[in-house]
């Protein structure tokens, strides 16, 4: 019996009518769209991953054989394996470093070459088809990497804040993920496209794929947090603030413990890359100069400019206004982005694969003729002076491959000139920010205008093509041109000669970027860290702040609207504080699927196959209290006295909730109970609370074990009180069916084979599926005995538990089940991840004021 709501997952026949007769709330918990306000509600498809341990025989037997030198040798070995997550994400970052840089060399070289020759003879047509050549093929290449594994495509960050958040993403920590990105971004960032936060994506999978080995989903989750700890730390060289992405970004759990590890991962990864880096492009092993793939250089006034400051106080209001404008951009940059993220699920993914190729193909053309073209026509020749090598050396101490001089392009300009929009267009995005932030000589106010406007629309219509490519880079480019902008304003129009150019076109970047990311704390240390001066960490926190502040005012960030698009039930941090109207009974799912302690492999097949739960509570029923459940009287569950005026029941809450759920049939449930209360009490009974503690140590009663929930059992078969006993998982039954773990009805359950915890792991993570099961294999009428191999105290909430209170411990203890379960141990109802999402708590919110 497929469940409707939200506890699980829904393909059961009364939830799969027409979309037209369904209710607003009714579709927020299918997880479909609103056509009305076209929103992507949750998708109930996403699943959340086994954080909790599960407590059953195996485990318990494998805790008996540990001790305390066996548990420091495990701890050892985890750090071990951190060390080995950061160390493999600094050479990955290595050999893409490498890569690009040999393939964007290549590339320029070869067409400013062409473009200084046909300048001559008449021939750019000729130069931009060697630049289209050259970014056509690159793109290709990395789109049919996409094609192989789609879940390569773009940045990456999204899937790890949804890994982080405790959503299992599929796919996105697999081997061929790692190739395929690793690859894919070579390609497409040489090929015009940026990836620089595809690093996080290597991080994290290869935190998965050495996690392997281990024993149990928490550590998964540690390693996953280092992983994109390290992506950042190897990124911008800023361990520091790796940590703080990791957990500013999703980590649903931490602790101090994990704190260590991960810094220690983002040192390790950081490190990693500067030691080698350092002795391949300076021959000095050991130096440390190059501290990560993309650094700002040193912000230095000139020595002979004795007025020059950094930043003052007086600039702090300009700073402001410059986070008011870039929060304001970059909601307008989200805005369009998801309006174009829409366009393509609508008409371009539903397509074959090969219309998204050709998708990349046309971005990456026009692109490339606007680039051009640019450089050519809009450019203006600008003087060369003697200051603009100031910061030669610094950048050169800096690791860069190429100064600012070298930077330098002067298309069709005479000498002692340059082209000020072919130094931007036709460089790496990388030399391009250092021109901004350190050329002294002059950009045009026109040339950075243009130059905005043409990368902020390129950047908004490429994000979300499929190839991997990021949108750091890209808005730190944005947001240096805006800021550069502003300054040469400043100088030209209000007489501020003193100001540094380069500190404006900092605040710039980091005012665009927040608008776009809405990130604060990771990004104002990761800044800090790249510039390596700790005295723009003011103006940096007060710029983020003030643009994420601005942005939210229109929407969410980028990353978040993309998460949404995709319909993943993400967590927010904390619910609203109008959400504690709800208890755990308003939210929780209360028709169930069931299994008993002991069960035939005919009835666990046929709930296996007919549905997609991943988890079933494992429960018993008192069928001599069922006659008094029914006609409303007192219950008797387990010995203990108490009065149903005083407790929840599962027919009292369905009761109560029929009345405002249409989905349910509320005629056949308002029936079910009669509204007297009685308040006579049940005659004195003997008290078995010391036999009920010492449950675990005797046999269940073998109940019924050929019937199980059935489609056609009436609703007072279906709600008749369940006492609860545990849970246990899919893998957990498909696991014992392919082990052929049962007994016949002439022996005892005592006479069923055991499973160790190894055996019952042995296939993870991917355990079989119950559809790829021989039948004919399996006997109909043996038992399984499923108490050894549930989880017999797992998480539990009460019926009136604040939904606030439900959502810490769900969120904090990365739980995938929270089964809802009454004073005497009977359980009402379940609560998973899609009944704590936004969208489903406003509806039942809505229903609760509807029912007032």
């Amino acid at each position: 019996m497929a469940a409707c709501g939200g506890a699980m997952c829904c393909c059961c026949p009364q939830c799969c009518g027409e979309r037209e007769s369904r209710t607003p709330e009714e579709l927020t918990i299918l997880g479909e769209t609103h056509e009305e306000e076209d929103e992507i509600l949750p998708r109930k498809d996403y699943e959340s991953l086994d954080y909790d341990r599960c407590i059953n025989d195996p485990y318990l037997e494998v805790l008996e054989s540990m001790d305390n030198k066996k548990a420091r040798n495990y701890e050892a070995v985890k750090w071990v394996m951190v060390f080995a997550i950061g160390v493999c994400t600094g050479l990955v970052g290595l050999f893409v470093d490498f890569f690009v840089r040999l393939f964007t060399q290549l590339k320029f070289r070869v067409v400013q070459s062409s473009v200084e020759e046909c300048t001559e003879k008449g021939c750019l047509a000729l130069s931009l088809l060697e630049l289209l050549g050259f970014n056509l093929t690159f793109v290709f290449l990395a789109s049919l990497l996409v094609l192989i594994q789609p879940v390569a495509a773009g940045s990456g960050i999204p899937e790890i804040k949804c890994y982080l958040n405790g959503v299992k993403v599929p796919g996105v920590v697999r081997l061929r993920t790692v190739v395929c990105k690793a690859m894919g971004v070579l390609f497409s960032v040489a090929g015009g496209k940026k990836g620089c936060g595809m690093l996080l994506g290597y991080g994290i999978t290869e935190g998965r794929e050495i996690k392997e080995k281990a024993d149990f989903d928490g550590d998964k989750r540690d390693f996953v947090s280092a992983g994109a700890a390290a992506g950042v730390a190897a990124a911008f060289g800023a361990p520091i603030g790796g940590t703080l992405f990791s957990l500013e970004e999703g980590s649903s759990f931490w602790n101090q413990g994990l704190t260590w590890k991960v810094l220690f991962c983002s040192m390790a990864a950081t490190f990693t890359l500067n030691f080698f880096r350092s002795g391949i492009q300076f021959g000095s092993w050991g130096s440390f100069q190059l501290p990560g793939l993309l650094n700002f250089g040193e912000f230095k006034c000139s020595e002979s400019d004795k007025k020059c400051h950094l930043w003052t106080a007086v600039d702090l209001g300009f700073f402001i206004l410059m986070g008011i404008v870039g929060g304001l951009l970059g909601a307008t940059f989200n805005c369009l982005n998801k309006r174009l993220a829409k366009y393509r699920m609508r008409n371009v993914h539903p397509k074959p694969k090969l219309v998204r190729v050709l998708e990349s193909l046309l971005v990456s053309l026009t692109t490339t003729v606007v680039v051009f073209v640019a450089s050519m026509v809009l450019g203006e020749c600008r003087q060369m002076s003697s200051t603009s090598h100031t910061g030669n050396d610094t950048l050169s101490m800096q690791g860069m491959s190429e100064d600012v001089n070298s930077s330098i392009k002067t298309f069709f300009c005479p000498n002692e000139t340059y082209n000020d929009m072919a130094t931007l267009f036709f460089n790496p995005q990388e030399s391009a920010i250092l021109q901004l932030f350190h050329q002294d000589g002059t950009f045009s106010p026109v040339t950075l205008s243009l130059f905005f406007l043409l990368y902020f629309l390129l950047s908004c219509w490429t994000y979300g093509i499929s190839v991997p490519s990021g949108l750091f880079v890209p808005s730190l480019l944005c947001g240096a041109a805006f800021g550069r902008l502003v300054a040469n304003l400043l100088k030209s129009y209000i007489g501020l000669d003193h100001i540094y150019s380069g500190t404006f076109a900092l605040i710039g970047a980091a005012a665009f970027l927040g608008g776009v990311v809405r990130m604060t704390i990771s990004l104002t240390v990761i800044l800090i860290e790249s510039t390596n001066e700790i005295t723009y960490g003011l103006p940096i926190m007060i710029t983020l702040m003030v643009a994420k502040w601005t942005g939210d005012f229109f929407n969410k960030g980028i990353y978040d609207i993309h998460v949404n698009l995709r319909g993943v039930p993400l967590l927010e941090w904390e619910t609203e504080v109008e959400m504690d109207k709800l208890r755990a009974s308003d939210i929780m799912e209360p028709n169930l699927t069931y299994v008993y302690p002991h069960t035939r492999i005919q009835s666990l097949v046929s709930i296996l196959r007919t549905t997609v739960h991943h988890a079933f509570p494992v429960v018993t029923e008192n069928r001599g209290n069922e006659r008094e459940f029914m006609k409303g009287n007192q219950l008797i569950s387990n010995n203990i006295k108490f009065k149903k005026s005083s407790i929840l029941t599962r027919a009292g809450e369905q009761r109560k909730r029929s009345q405002s759920m249409k989905s349910y049939p509320s005629s056949e449930l308002r029936n079910m109970c009669d509204e007297h209360i009685t308040t006579e009490e049940p005659p004195e009974k003997e008290d078995l609370l010391q036999q009920m503690l010492e449950r675990r140590y005797t046999p269940y009663p073998n109940l019924y074990p050929d019937q199980s929930p059935s489609e056609e059992w009436t609703m007072e078969e279906r709600f008749r009180p369940l006492t609860f006993h545990g849970l246990i998982l899919r893998s957990q039954l498909v696991t014992l069916l392919v082990r052929g773990v049962c007994y016949s009805e002439s022996q005892s359950s005592a006479s069923q084979p055991r499973l160790s915890h190894a055996e019952m792991s042995e296939d993870y993570p991917r355990y079989p599926d119950i559809h790829d099961l021989d039948l004919t294999l399996l006997n109909p009428r043996m038992i399984v005995d499923v108490t050894p191999y549930m989880n017999p105290s797992p998480f539990a909430v009460s019926p009136n538990t604040h939904v606030s209170q439900v959502f810490n411990l769900f969120r904090t203890m990365g739980l995938r089940h929270l089964p809802v379960v009454n004073a005497v141990g009977e359980i009402v109802g379940i609560i998973t991840r899609h009944n704590l999402t936004h969208e489903f708590l406003q509806a039942r919110l809505r229903q609760h004021y509807q029912t007032i």
